[in-house]
C-alpha cells in the first residue's frame, strides 16, 4: 500500500566516482556484444541461480527495434539455462494502453517478436500478490504478479537505455516497473492519489520505482543476479517500440553483477565516460528527468553500493576504470 511523504533532491546531478563513499562491489564488463559475450558474462554471476529461475527481460512492443536480440537469449537458454529445474521468461502486463496491456494482446506481441523458444509467464495473468517493502517511505508493500513468488531465483536481463520519465532504464527499472503488476502495482508507482496516470515524476518517481524493486530483490535475496546490455541505447524506452527515438549513442558492451546499485551505477558511468558528442543526448535525458535519484536512493535503502571494481573480461580480468573501458568500443554487428 502507498503512503504520502516528501521526495528527496539531487537526481539531476552526476556524482563523480571520487566523491562517493562506502564499500566496493564487483561488476564484470565485456565489449563482446554477441550471444557468446552474453554467455561469457552470465557465467560470472550465475552461481546464485538455482531451482525454478525467473528471467526478467523486456520483451518489447511489437517489432521494437532495440530490445536484446532474441538469438542471444535463445543461445543462453540452450547453452546455460537448461541445467535448472525450470527457467522461464517472466513479464507483466502494462499500465499504459498498447500491445501488452492485456494478456491476450501480450501473448500476441510475444509471438510477433519471436519469444517462442521458451516459456513466458505473464505473472499477473491470474491475479496479484504483495511483497513487503522494508524501510520504504512511499510504500509498505508492492503489488506484483501472483506467480512471482513461485520462483526460487531471479535473473534480471536488462537492455540499458534511456527512458522518457525515468531518465534511464537499467536493472532497477526492469524490476521495479517490470515486476509490479499492470493494474495495481504500476498504478501505485505512477499515479498514487493524483488520478493522473502519469502524475508522479522526477525524484518521487525514482524513489517509488526503487522501493518497488526492493520488494522483489529482498524476496530473492542471495538468489538474484543482474546483467545490463548497453547496446542500441535510444533515449526512449523499449515500451515505445517503433516510435522510439533514433539511436545516437555508441554501443558499449555488457555488464553483470550481484549488486543492483553497482551495476546500474557502472552502466551510467560508462555512458558518461563516452565523448561528450557521443553521450550528450542520453546524459541530457538522464539529468533532465533526475534519473540519478534512482542510484542515490538505492544506496540509501541499503540495496547496494555506488562504488565498484570493474573487471574487464576481455583483458585477463584486470581491474579498469570506466573511462578506460570505453576506449575501444566494439560496434554491434548483426
Amino acid at each position: 500500500m502507498a503512503v504520502r511523504m516528501t521526495a528527496g533532491k539531487g537526481g539531476e546531478f552526476y556524482v563523480p566516482y571520487e566523491n562517493r563513499t562506502g564499500c566496493e562491489s564487483i561488476v564484470y564488463f565485456t565489449r563482446d556484444l554477441s550471444a557468446a559475450g552474453l554467455q561469457k558474462i552470465y557465467k560470472k554471476v550465475s552461481g546464485v541461480l538455482h531451482g525454478k529461475v525467473a528471467i526478467k527481460l523486456h520483451t518489447g512492443e511489437q517489432h521494437g527495434p532495440n530490445i536484446i536480440p532474441r538469438p542471444w537469449v535463445k543461445n543462453l537458454f540452450e547453452k546455460e539455462l537448461g541445467i535448472f529445474d525450470d527457467a522461464t521468461i517472466i513479464e507483466t502486463n502494462t499500465f499504459y494502453e498498447g500491445d501488452r496491456d492485456t494478456t491476450e494482446k501480450h501473448r500476441k506481441t510475444l509471438e510477433v517478436n519471436g519469444w517462442t523458444f521458451a516459456d513466458v509467464d505473464i505473472t499477473d495473468e491470474f491475479g496479484t500478490t504483495t511483497l513487503p517493502v522494508k524501510g520504504g517511505k512511499w510504500f509498505t508493500e508492492m503489488s506484483v504478479g501472483k506467480s512471482l513468488p513461485d520462483y526460487d531465483s531471479f535473473l534480471a536481463l536488462t537492455h540499458f537505455k534511456g527512458h522518457v520519465m525515468g531518465g534511464f532504464g537499467g536493472s532497477n527499472k526492469n524490476i521495479g516497473i517490470g515486476c509490479a503488476d499492470g493494474k495495481v502495482g504500476k498504478k501505485w508507482i505512477h499515479e498514487a492519489d493524483s488520478g493522473n496516470q502519469w502524475g508522479i515524476a522526477m525524484e518521487e518517481l525514482m524513489e517509488r520505482m526503487a522501493e518497488s524493486t526492493k520488494a522483489t530483490i529482498d524476496y530473492f535475496a542471495g538468489s538474484i543476479a543482474y546483467i545490463n546490455v548497453l547496446r542500441n541505447m535510444s533515449v526512449s524506452c523499449d515500451c515505445e517500440g517503433v516510435a522510439a527515438a533514433p539511436v545516437v549513442t555508441p554501443n558499449i558492451g555488457i555488464v553483470a553483477s550481484l549488486d543492483i546499485c553497482a551495476i546500474d551505477t557502472a552502466s551510467v558511468d560508462l555512458v558518461y565516460a563516452l565523448k561528450e558528442e557521443d553521450h550528450h543526448d542520453l546524459v541530457e535525458r538522464i539529468e533532465t528527468r533526475h534519473g540519478h535519484r534512482q542510484l542515490s536512493y538505492m544506496k540509501e535503502l541499503g540495496m547496494g553500493n555506488n562504488k565498484y571494481v570493474l573487471i574487464d573480461l576481455d583483458n585477463d580480468e584486470c581491474r579498469i576504470r570506466p573511462a578506460d573501458a570505453v576506449t575501444h568500443v566494439v560496434p554491434f554487428v548483426g
